[in-house]
């Protein structure tokens, strides 16, 4: 079962710190000046063999109290409803203010762990003024400092013992797994309506993950495979829809729980900020993808310099993953939504692409003698072999060198091109190690 991590609190207390510390990352700007976070960051997360999802909330800008509260509502409620486990930062050199009692008092009323965190103790003797934060009646307080990671040891002790292992319900695995995620209004419902709203199918729920993701099974027209649901598109929940944040948060167990994933874009809108956010979740989680330009009937010109265009705008935005189909229809109307299903499914066997190694010997060899990785620092590197490892989710390749540390990600990102360029891998992310022969 995926978990998810949400961090909670006012602004400038360091909750981007402290997701940049989780994550291992400098994913989220850090800056003293307050409302600095303003897109909502993703990242995962990984402690004693345990991977989680960690959601960064921060980023409220406010000009008075009356609009500071119904952001904080909403950002709170969203926490809540989609998160397993909500961290409550807080301020330890300045204590308790009239803020975190607001967001305390909604935490109180939930039934989520709420895991009190007391950032910026940068010394021992700042645990001392961890005490008040008992009067909040939400638990233990973990004094913590998120700058020079002190005391984050045992926060993420405390986040594994309260994750849920609850098992799974049965799903055949032998059985693709297909997503459709995207931004809110993009079409995702329409498209599903599309898909299950006729008499010839078979459909049937499942369970997969207790209230997150729902497994829909599909039968129909020789395909059979699993719809990955989210609970955003079966239930409105208390939040506002258009709430940026709140399609994110719903969109990553079911990214995490399918093989591929249909990213829907909005012809009249194109590709905004919010459609990359969810397409880095889908490339952070290797992912297959289909790009499903969606409300195609809307446009009004459609020839191909029209389509070329807006391919060449989604591929500049992806790029250097630009191995992508773009499928462009209207769920509205069923245009080319089987083509929709037909494409994922591709994508889907793609992801199981094995190439015998001798192939890869043969036609990369030659082009990696022809094209060696640059000479850095007088290190001349040799590539010796190439072979594919066997029982990976997505393709994976390595490549046995006498100096495989000095292979940069350009040369990487080479190796990639030149595979792709060779082989059918459209629409699947694929994995480049190097190894000392």
């Amino acid at each position: 079962m995926s978990n998810i991590v949400a961090i909670v609190g006012r602004p400038n207390v360091g909750k981007s710190t402290l997701f940049n510390r989780l994550t291992q990352s400098r994913q989220a700007i850090v800056d003293e000046e307050a409302g600095t976070t303003r897109d909502r960051q993703y990242g995962k997360a990984e402690w004693l063999g345990q991977i989680f999802s960690v959601i960064d909330t921060g980023g409220l800008v406010v000009n008075s109290d009356d609009v500071f509260e119904a952001e904080i509502n909403k950002q709170v409620e969203v926490a809540l409803e989609e998160a397993d486990i909500i961290l409550f930062v807080l301020d330890i050199q300045n204590g308790i203010i009239d803020l975190d009692l607001h967001v305390a008092g909604v935490m109180r009323r939930s039934s989520k762990p709420v895991v009190i965190v007391a950032n910026k103790a940068d010394n021992f003797e700042m645990h001392y003024q961890a005490a008040e934060f008992y009067s909040l009646g939400l638990g233990d307080p973990f004094c913590i400092s998120a700058v020079n990671g002190s005391g984050t040891g045992d926060l993420l002790d405390q986040l594994v013992s309260k994750f849920s292992n609850e098992a799974e319900e049965i799903v055949d695995d032998n059985l693709p797994k297909i997503a459709v995620v995207g931004r809110p209004n993009a079409g995702k419902s329409s498209l599903i309506n599309a898909f299950i709203g006729e008499e010839r199918n078979i459909v049937t729920e499942i369970a997969g993950t207790t209230r997150d993701s729902i497994y829909t099974k599909y039968d129909k027209f020789g395909l059979n495979f699993y719809l990955v649901d989210t609970a955003g598109i079966r239930k409105k929940g208390k939040v506002n829809e258009d709430l940026e944040y709140y399609s994110v948060i719903r969109s990553i167990r079911a990214i995490e729980n399918a093989d591929v994933c249909i990213l829907m874009v909005d012809a009249t809108r194109g590709i905004e900020a919010q459609d990359m956010n969810i397409f880095s979740i889908i490339q952070k989680n290797h992912k297959g993808l289909v790009i499903v330009v969606n409300k195609w009937d809307l446009v009004e010109s459609k020839d191909q310099k029209v389509i070329n265009e807006f391919e060449s705008a989604i591929y500049e935005r992806i790029a250097p993953f630009v191995d992508v189909p773009i499928i462009f229809a209207s769920a509205t109307s069923k245009q080319r939504i089987f083509k929709i299903l037909e494409t994922a499914k591709e994508v889907y066997d793609i992801r199981k692409t094995k190439i015998p190694t001798h192939k890869l010997n043969e036609v990369l060899l030659p082009i990696v003698h022809k094209m060696s990785p640059p000479v850095n620092k007088g290190k001349v590197v040799k590539i010796k072999y190439i072979t594919q490892i066997p029982n990976t989710q997505v393709p994976s390749f390595v490549f046995f060198c006498n100096l495989p540390q000095w292979v940069k990600e350009p040369y990487k990102r080479f190796l990639e091109n030149q595979i792709r360029k060779n082989w059918n891998l459209r629409g699947t992310p694929i994995n480049i190690f190097m190894r000392e022969k």
